[in-house]
């Protein structure tokens, strides 16, 4: 059971009967309350809107809205796409796609640098400019951050490895001679991959240095990372914002690419030359 879920249950013999109609109904269908307003809640119970957002204070939460984002933190993992789309789709029926979207974007991108810790961020770009190795593993949707870092990561280091990801073998396959002066870097959110969390689980068992990108001290990365860099990716309906872990992973890259500038100007002559040569722009 989820944090907030949890201290629901516990704390329901405290609660007053309306209280406790908001608690049982929280327990029972949070895949549905995650996206309600304290209005659609209060309907679904028989309570008064005010007698939700009481209940919000009582668990401890400044007004409902810091409560629901404590809860859609909490149960994200839990829901499925499928679960996701219905519910969220009942509440956006008729609403601006694109202003919502672009200012929760906005949101979590200021949450996510305020609440970022800056001197785990300097821990990790040191740790990954001393490793001998970079291993790099993101799974589905995380894939593409994964591939984007491998990218420039190359650009800046001789041994870079994007981890393919087909099944659980080829992953350790790809990764079992990860040792002590090597880096792991696993990315994951909502819904976590299990194949990123056995990976980092194998590298510290090794010794590595493991470094998460995800988005909560709940995260079951974070249980084997020596850095977890988190980054905010609420829902909107059943797709995962990304935009707050690519800005990590930009400003990762940047920090490491200042830490190297004589290699990059080499780097980047030589590549000139070649794309030159070989006509890969126009």
């Amino acid at each position: 059971m989820s944090d907030v879920l949890k201290k629901i249950e516990e704390s329901v013999p405290s609660f007053s009967k309306g209280q406790k109609k908001i608690a049982q109904y929280i327990i029972n269908q949070y895949n549905k309350a995650v996206f309600m307003t304290a209005a659609k809640i209060a309907e679904e119970t028989g309570v008064s809107e005010s007698t939700v957002v009481r209940f919000a204070d009582a668990m401890g939460y400044d007004g409902f809205p810091e409560f629901q984002q404590a809860l859609q933190d909490s149960v994200k993992g839990k829901l499925t796409a499928l679960q996701r789309f219905e519910q969220a789709s009942e509440h956006l029926e008729s609403r601006d796609m694109l202003s919502l979207v672009m200012n929760s974007d906005i949101s979590r991108l200021k949450a996510t640098y305020e609440q970022l810790d800056k001197e785990l961020f300097e821990k990790a770009v040191q740790s990954i400019s001393k490793a001998k190795k970079i291993y790099i593993i993101g799974v589905r949707s995380s894939s593409a951050l994964a591939s984007f870092l491998g990218f420039y990561l190359n650009l800046l280091f001789d041994d870079v490895r994007v981890i393919s990801t087909t099944s659980v073998s080829e992953v350790f396959e790809q990764i079992m001679r990860i040792g002590k002066d090597d880096v792991l870097i696993g990315i994951s959110f909502p819904r976590y991959s299990n194949r990123t969390v056995k990976a980092l689980q194998y590298a510290k068992t090794n010794g590595a240095t493991v470094i998460s990108v995800t988005d909560s001290k709940v995260s079951p990365l974070v249980e084997y990372s020596d850095v977890a860099l988190l980054a905010e990716s609420g829902m909107v309906s059943f797709v995962d914002s990304l935009v707050a872990p690519l800005s990590i992973i930009n400003a990762l890259i940047v920090s490491l690419g200042m830490n190297k500038k004589s290699e990059i100007k080499d780097t980047f002559d030589r590549l000139e030359d070649i794309w030159k040569e070989y006509n890969v722009y126009k």
